[in-house]
Parts: C-alpha cells; sequence; structure tokens
C-alpha cells in the first residue's frame, strides 16, 4: 500500500483593532525573523473554532473572540528533495479580549500592531504570501458568518 498523503491543516486569525493588525514574529529555523497572524496547526480532537482561539492565545497571550470566517487558502511548497509539502488555511476574523501575563511560545519573539500599508511594505519579512492575502481579503469585506464552518462532533465509528 502506497504512503497517504495529508495537508497539515493550520488555522490563523485575522485580527483589525483600530486600523492595525495583530500579528506575531517569529524565529525560523534558519534565524530569520518573519510576519504571521497568530496561527497554527490543527490538534487532534479540537474544532478549527478551538484551534484558533487556543493558537492565539499561545502566540499572542490574547484571547481571542472569533466571529466569523474569511476563508480557505491552501499553499503548497516544492521542497528541495522534490517532494510536496501542503497547508490548508481556515482564516478566521474576530477580536481579542484579555491580554495574559504570560510567556509566548518559544518561537515567537514578539506581537506586533501593524497597518495593512506596514505590513505590505516588508513583503518580504511574510512567513508567506498568505499573509497579506488574507489582510487584502479582510479589507475587500470577504468572508461570511461563522455558520458556515461546520461544528465539530464526536462521531464512534465501527468496522464491520
Amino acid at each position: 500500500m502506497s504512503e497517504i498523503w495529508r495537508p497539515y491543516v493550520v488555522v490563523a486569525a485575522v485580527i483589525e483593532q483600530d486600523g492595525r493588525f495583530l500579528l506575531v514574529e517569529e524565529r525560523e529555523a534558519n534565524g530569520s525573523l518573519t510576519l504571521n497572524q497568530p496561527a497554527g496547526l490543527l490538534e487532534a480532537g479540537e474544532s478549527l473554532e478551538q484551534a484558533v482561539i487556543r493558537e492565539t492565545l499561545e502566540e499572542s497571550a490574547y484571547d481571542f473572540h472569533p466571529d466569523g470566517f474569511l476563508g480557505t487558502y491552501h499553499l503548497n511548497y516544492r521542497m528541495p528533495d522534490g517532494s510536496d509539502i501542503s497547508y490548508l488555511r481556515f482564516a478566521f476574523t474576530g477580536r481579542v479580549g484579555t491580554l495574559h501575563d504570560q510567556p509566548l511560545d518559544p518561537d515567537i519573539v514578539r506581537t506586533v500592531w501593524m497597518t495593512r500599508d506596514e505590513l505590505a511594505a516588508c513583503r518580504e519579512r511574510h512567513r508567506s504570501a498568505v499573509v497579506m492575502q488574507c489582510i487584502e481579503d479582510y479589507l475587500a469585506g470577504r468572508g461570511a458568518p461563522l455558520s458556515v464552518v461546520s461544528r465539530y462532533k464526536v462521531v464512534n465509528r465501527t468496522v464491520s
């Protein structure tokens, strides 16, 4: 049987407050600093909404209150060995709540609030092209209510 290909499932929070967007500055494995929305991988047993709330807290120390679904973004990277890695990013919009006094994820250097123009002026520092695409989509009014995202259900599957 051949290996089953699976994309990584990523959630991201697009948060605008007073004309600025919440971003995290993170250190990559090669030591460079990149900018990204608070984002991370879906973990076993959680819904997409639970994951984006958790990731935002872990990466920014802010509570996140999702109020909309911005969209799904597919990123595909060709690796030096010729293999492909794909990410499916589910982006949510919402507002921040309480800022907690807690450490950030180890790779996160700091949080920053930037305008669209400030972010556009440093595209070379974006984690990926989807960082700016999410901002542009948000400002264009794209998105949908949270109700378009299926709610998490636990289903017991029996094999016969």
